[in-house]
């Protein structure tokens, strides 16, 4: 069996990018837009060339989170989403993607806590995510954390703050094993850093001596302005979060396609122009209010 933590790691997370061009990485929280889109937003993101959509299986209450990614989680929950439902989502797509890669986000105590974690990684690997990144592990859970990833040959995210201290820093640089997410600034998500991204120039330099894995900036990254910014300071990818949701949250809000919105935004990411593939899309607003999709449900042909 190919050791995929050993190949994330050899072939960087984001290696499929032009000179100059930073990855793509997108947030969004598993069932906002209900899971029955689900396969509508990866044949977008696939489409569009994002590198990787940072899945997030939906928990109440995230302390790090700004209220836009609050109230997409909530959103949700209400229909009653889980990790049983999104690895089934995920694996009726994962044969579909070719360029698209998916990490999981799961939240160590609403979702990992309950299950001992060599079951927990069990289980997810079975479902081959790409990547998987755990919110709240608490410290001492770690080093069992990272075994058991290692054992299943699960690659991970870690996370660091430009302001961590250097053994904290070091610590996310060792043992990040698809992509190191640095996080741009303490607070909620949502926000620019109130000095701009500047002064991580040095912190993705410092980074960047101890990791061979990809460098990828989050939390506040809104426009291109923003992408651009990051890529000359030598970010590998970036991260969008609450901007993106955002587009998704106005859409349902104002009974359009979320899919669309979604779309219509990331190519304001673009240097350039690009190809809209989903310019003509058929509005798929009601059926996605309704949790349905053009395409079957991809939840229907699989067993609970």
């Amino acid at each position: 069996m190919i050791n995929r933590v050993e190949s994330a790691a050899a072939r960087g997370f984001f290696p499929r990018r032009r000179p100059g061009e930073p990855g793509l990485a997108v947030f969004l929280n598993a069932g906002d837009p209900p899971l029955g889109a689900f396969r509508d937003i990866v044949q977008m993101l696939e489409e569009l060339r994002v590198d990787c959509l940072e899945l997030a299986v939906p928990f109440p209450d995230s302390c790090t989170d700004g209220p836009v990614i609050r109230r997409s989680a909530a959103r949700a929950l209400r229909t009653g989403v889980d990790l049983a439902a999104v690895l089934r989502a995920l694996e009726a797509v994962r044969a579909e993607l070719t360029h698209l890669r998916v990490a999981l986000l799961l939240d160590w105590n609403h979702t990992i806590k309950p299950v001992p974690m060599p079951e927990a990684l069990a289980r997810l690997a079975a479902c081959a995510p790409d990547a998987l990144l755990v919110h709240g592990l608490p410290p001492r859970l770690r080093s069992g954390y990272y075994r058991a990833a290692r054992e299943h040959g699960v690659p991970i995210i870690t996370t660091c703050y430009p302001r961590s201290g250097v053994a904290v820093q070091a610590h996310a640089a060792a043992h990040a094993s698809a992509y190191l997410y640095l996080v741009s600034h303490y607070g909620r998500s949502g926000g620019r850093p109130a000095v701009g991204f500047g002064e991580l120039a040095p912190v993705i330099s410092a980074l960047r001596a101890q990791t061979r894995v990809p460098i990828a900036v989050g939390f506040g990254v809104r426009d291109y302005r923003d992408v651009k910014a990051l890529t000359k300071i030598g970010a590998d990818a970036v991260i969008i979060g609450s901007a993106g949701v955002e587009k998704v949250e106005h859409a349902l809000t104002q009974h359009t396609d979320p899919v669309q919105a979604l779309a219509d935004f990331l190519h304001t990411l673009r240097p350039a122009p690009a190809p809209r593939p989903f310019q003509d899309r058929i509005n798929l607003g009601s059926a996605v209010r309704c949790g349905a999709s053009t395409h079957p449900d991809p939840l229907a042909r699989i067993d609970p």
